[in-house]
């Protein structure tokens, strides 16, 4: 049985890898999702607003000495010595290289394209094997488009591209108005990849407080859908590797996204519910099914039930609304 896949062109050894997330953050843990059978992992995403509020602070503190007397002119480096990319990320990307036989996938998410380039650079010059741009960006202002939100994200893609040779996977979100649009925009700009979802994380309202918090809530089996329904859209009209995230809990979930049209499968939620051990289970679930439908590799899988390949293409179109509709009776 052949679980190998090819993703952002790596070659990995099965398609399940732990998502973006804290798992990244101790090296032990890394480990035992190693050993688990993860074929890759990706880091937790790299902030560079913070990092751009942190140079901004330092700046305006040390404007604050600017000739107050002669020796002051040569207290402090000038901004441009200061090295203020989280060292503590890049050396996390060594580490885990060098403990490990996985291929590290860094995650970057940004403002300014600026920003994009240059911590890209940063990564890839730390060692990463490929690149995840966690795209998060909300049109909160009436006079902002949709339109000028999509050119905003093939944008930093094309810069990021033209800037780093490592293979290169966009993050998007379900809420574009033409996805599969702007899936084609990315595929001219020579991105390699599409991690198929973001989630917005929703804030909430204390009633006791009147306060407006932020809540994490980790993904459920119901997420799921609306990657599989896109995975199965995109599967026959881009070239890219797809990989799915969100909503991927059981064995059977791993398979439905095979089968729809992912490359590779992320799971977060269930790993830090279960364990870093909880991933074999998911791998040996895979390896279970494929043996008893006879499938005998990966391959066979990919895209089988894609809309091209879907006996019913209306399940994922327009049609599929009004049939489910139909199908709730009292």
């Amino acid at each position: 049985m052949n679980l190998t896949t090819n993703y952002l062109g790596l070659k990995l050894k099965n398609p399940l890898m732990p998502g973006a997330s804290p798992l990244s953050d101790n090296l032990d843990t890394v480990r035992r999702l190693q050993d688990a059978g993860a074929s890759a992992i990706v880091l937790h995403s790299l902030f560079a607003e913070q990092i751009e509020r942190r140079e901004a602070m330092v700046a305006r503190h040390l404007a604050r000495w600017n000739d107050s007397f002669a020796e002051a002119m040569t207290l402090f480096p000038e901004q441009d010595d200061y090295s203020l990319v989280p060292s503590e990320y890049l050396e996390r990307i060594a580490k885990i290289k060098a403990a490990t036989q996985m291929p590290v996938i860094a995650s970057l998410n940004g403002t300014q394209i600026g920003s994009w380039v240059a911590y890209a650079q940063y990564i890839e010059e730390a060692g990463a094997d490929a690149l995840e741009l966690n795209t998060y960006f909300l049109a909160t202002l009436r006079n902002i488009s949709g339109a000028e939100i999509e050119e905003r994200v093939v944008e930093i893609a094309h810069a990021v591209r033209a800037s780093v040779k490592i293979p290169i996977a966009v993050k998007l979100s379900p809420f574009y108005s033409s996805v599969a649009h702007l899936a084609g925009s990315l595929e001219e700009k020579k991105i390699d990849g599409l991690v198929l979802f973001n989630r917005f994380f929703q804030p909430e309202i204390d009633v006791e407080t009147l306060e407006v918090t932020p809540r994490l809530d980790l993904s459920n089996q119901e997420d799921l859908r609306v990657r599989l329904r896109w995975l199965g859209m995109l599967r026959d009209q881009v070239k890219l590797s797809l990989g799915c995230s969100g909503g991927v809990h059981t064995p059977e979930d791993v398979v439905r996204a095979l089968l729809a049209g992912a490359d590779a499968v992320q799971v977060v939620s269930a790993l830090l519910k279960q364990g870093p051990e909880f991933l074999a289970n998911l791998l040996a679930g895979l390896s279970t099914w494929m043996e008893q439908h006879e499938y005998e590799s990966v391959q066979e899988i990919r895209g089988a039930l894609s809309m091209r390949n879907c006996p019913d293409a209306e399940a994922y179109e327009r049609g599929n609304y009004l049939r489910t509709l139909q199908l709730w009776k009292e």
